[in-house]
């Protein structure tokens, strides 16, 4: 459970806050044990943070999620990516093998994952990787300037070697899939996506705080907002930032919202006030939300993030037999390590 909770937090943090960017993503996973309700092989595209696609070694098909996707592309799209989900896995055994070889490994449970992306900024700026990840930690990727492969970790030096020496023609495809082919896809899709990735929902916001000895427990719990990005922050009279205690990673509720919550300990004084500081893209401008002792709800507080907590904890599991799935998408997506 651990390492879901780690690869899904991964996955998530790509994401800014306020940008207009969007996103064009591919999650390759190969594990080298079958667990429960984790697939052996995977693949899932994602537009920002929506699921658009998906291939398992379950299922052996490549079928589309969100439905805008479903009414543009043909058949013979998903029996063409259904055929290159059922090559990618075979390959995908016997790349598990090798990178756990190189790794000295030779039993247990480990993952190898590919995510191909790439991103059009609001000012019309484009970006784009293909990054390779043992155990949720990145081991290599493909220089998109260089066309070359870059050894993160020592373990994958033969690796990138043996690959900028040997398979020029699958760097030259990756390259330029990745610089221009991606990029138009993005295009297409947030084109008839728009309505769906670009809704805004406000957040709610409840404060609360427990006092116990000097010391002041305060939280702020933050939900039903879309999109993902959001600020969330306690401040003291009004704009000194406290320092975070803790803080929940941003996760998804099962209407297709999300929520945070953020815990500060602090020292009341007299004359000081407190406030949780929320910054999102469907405010005008930040929120404020006051801390007051005399009127405070902890209990209620705390009994709500319980529930939603849960709830989203769970969901978040589910999301990640989707999302820690790995794609060198279209454009030969072959793997091979020698």
């Amino acid at each position: 459970m651990e390492m879901i909770g780690t690869l899904t937090l991964i996955l998530l943090s790509l994401y800014t806050v306020y940008s207009d960017s969007h996103s064009l993503r591919y999650y390759t996973t190969g594990v080298s044990v079958p667990v429960y309700g984790m697939p052996e092989f995977s693949i899932a595209g994602y537009v920002d943070d929506k699921q658009i696609d998906l291939y398992t070694s379950d299922t052996r098909r490549y079928v589309p999620v969100a439905d805008w996707v479903e009414k543009i592309e043909a058949v013979e799209h998903w029996e063409k990516d259904t055929q290159l989900g059922k090559e990618g896995e075979a390959l995908f055994r016997h790349e598990v093998k090798i990178v756990m070889k190189r790794f000295n490994h030779s039993g247990g449970f480990h993952s190898v994952q590919v995510m191909v992306s790439c991103e059009l900024n609001d000012d019309g700026s484009t970006m784009s990787c293909e990054q390779y990840r043992y155990d949720g930690e990145e081991y290599m990727f493909l220089d998109v300037q260089t066309g070359s492969y870059i050894p993160t970790m020592a373990e994958a030096q033969i690796t990138t070697q043996n690959w900028n020496r040997q398979y020029l023609g699958r760097k030259a495809r990756q390259t330029e899939y990745l610089r221009n082919e991606c990029i138009k896809k993005l295009r297409r899709y947030i084109e008839h996506g728009r309505e769906e990735l670009e809704r805004r929902v406000l957040p709610q916001v409840k404060v609360a705080g427990h006092i116990s000895d000097e010391i002041t427990t305060l939280h702020c719990l933050v939900y039903g907002f879309h999109p993902r990005a959001v600020d969330v922050k306690w401040v003291k009279n009004g704009i000194d930032d406290v320092p975070t205690d803790e803080s929940t990673p941003v996760l998804p509720n099962p209407d297709g919202t999300y929520q945070i919550r953020v815990t500060a300990e602090v020292i009341t004084k007299d004359g000081d006030s407190y406030s949780c500081y929320v910054d999102h893209s469907s405010l005008e401008e930040p929120l404020l939300v006051r801390w007051e002792p005399k009127t405070d709800s902890s209990v209620a507080l705390i009994l709500g993030g319980l529930i939603l907590i849960p709830i989203s904890i769970i969901v978040t599991v589910g999301v990640y037999r989707f999302k820690t799935l790995d794609k060198p998408r279209p454009v030969d997506s072959r793997l091979t390590t020698t």
